[in-house]
């Protein structure tokens, strides 16, 4: 081999070592330099970085966040009704080192992950009644099954950003018995609703009538204080008239009981010396 072909092949060589020194970081990645499989360096900012050739290695690990997504699975519930659960979550790797020494990539990360969230998850709703899972309660329960999933992952570099349901279903052989047993709830309540506003009703009716009755008493009493005053004016009237000319106001007054009693084929008997009688004792037929 001549001299020049000796050249180029050690140019060649120098080329592939340097080459083989220098690596690149995207801004979406985050690498750990590995000598003999052990980290010895992490490297966080993107660009340019040099390793030693053939000696060193770069493993690198994505920097963004990260989606879990399990599969249905089911679960139990405090009153003992069966839920087909759909969940996901938000994760994050932010220790490389622990991450690498304990998980090794994202797949096997995935698989202690649907291990740990849903033995969570079962725990936690299992606490809750149906109707809290599917009602009010489900943000309480996501906040600690969050907490718990993230306490237990903090030994594998990870850090759990959010854990949620997708949907919360029920089994396919359950569906009928549970809309029956809702609906016979809703009806529960509905004549609930229904007795509570009779029994208001009642109550407004009777107080309706009581206020009736007061007024109208009320009306009567000031009637008959009315009718008693005028009864009384009247009194006074016929008093008066009495003392300015008392036969004429007896001759009057026995007219106007002939009036009242003498009506037509009306038979009295009275004896002869009847006051009643003196005015017509001597009216001839």
């Amino acid at each position: 081999m001549n001299k020049p072909m000796i050249i180029a092949a050690l140019a060649v060589l120098v080329i592939i070592v340097i080459s083989g020194g220098f690596y690149t970081i995207d801004e979406s990645e985050q690498g750990a330099v590995l000598q003999f499989q052990k980290i010895i360096a992490e490297v966080n900012e993107p660009g340019l970085h040099f390793k030693i050739p053939f000696i060193q290695s770069v493993e690198k690990f994505e920097k963004r966040i990260l989606d879990y997504d399990s599969d249905p699975k089911e679960i139990i519930t405090q009153d003992k009704k069966t839920l087909v659960v759909d969940n996901y979550a938000k994760w994050q790797i932010v220790n490389i080192k622990t991450f690498y020494e304990t998980v090794r990539n994202e797949g096997m990360a995935q698989l202690r992950l649907d291990d740990i969230i849903y033995s969570d998850l079962r725990n936690e709703l299992g606490k809750y009644s149906f109707n809290d899972i599917v009602t009010n309660k489900r943000k309480e329960i996501m906040e600690a099954v969050t907490a718990l999933t993230q306490e237990k992952c903090n030994q594998y570099g990870i850090r759990i950003i959010d854990v949620r349901l997708k949907r919360v279903d029920l089994p396919q052989q359950n569906e009928g018995s549970v809309f029956e047993r809702m609906r016979a709830e809703r009806n529960r309540q509905a004549n609930l609703f229904r007795s509570e506003g009779e029994e208001e009703a009642l109550k407004i009716r009777a107080d309706t009538d009581k206020q009736s009755t007061i007024i109208m008493a009320e009306a009567y009493q000031q009637a008959e204080s009315v009718r008693g005053e005028g009864d009384a004016r009247a009194l006074t009237i016929y008093a008066n008239g009495y003392n300015r000319d008392t036969d004429f106001y007896q001759f009057m007054r026995t007219l106007e009981a002939y009036q009242t009693t003498l009506k037509e084929k009306t038979t009295i008997v009275l004896p002869p010396d009847s006051d009643f009688l003196k005015f017509i004792k001597g009216i001839k037929r």
